[in-house]
């Protein structure tokens, strides 16, 4: 299968204490932290493009632009949605949005490219 122009992937979870700025160092607040929408967002765009890829591949996220509009307190369901919108050789361009149960929360753009898992994971821990 091919990566197209189009393809789209969501996640979704609930967010929990352990969620929050105030757990994650991102802030002081008892509401969603943006790292973790920002991992969500990551998540749907790795959604889209799974099946497309190869056993031996993977992609590993390159640039993420992303705005956070609205605080989501814990106890509510929060969910992001990536749209494949350029494919340039093993680069692919993603729009992301996020919603939790009162509307949209975030959004933003991001790359990820595709890699070769073991030769990724060398080079990383050659660094060892």
């Amino acid at each position: 299968m091919e990566i197209t122009v189009g393809m789209k992937g969501e996640v979704s979870t609930l967010v929990e204490r352990e969620d929050t700025a105030a757990e994650v160092g991102s802030g002081s607040l008892l509401v969603y932290a943006t790292p973790c929408m920002a991992a969500l967002m990551e998540g749907a765009a790795c959604e889209a493009i799974e099946e497309a890829l190869d056993e031996n591949q993977t992609t590993v996220g390159t640039e993420l632009n992303i705005q956070h509009l609205s605080a989501t307190p814990v106890g509510l369901e929060v969910r992001a949605e990536a749209e494949v919108t350029a494919v340039e050789g093993k680069v692919i361009t993603f729009t992301l949005r996020a919603f939790d149960e009162a509307g949209e929360i975030g959004k933003g753009i991001h790359k990820r490219v595709i890699v070769n898992s073991q030769k990724f994971l060398d080079k990383a821990y050659s660094k060892l």
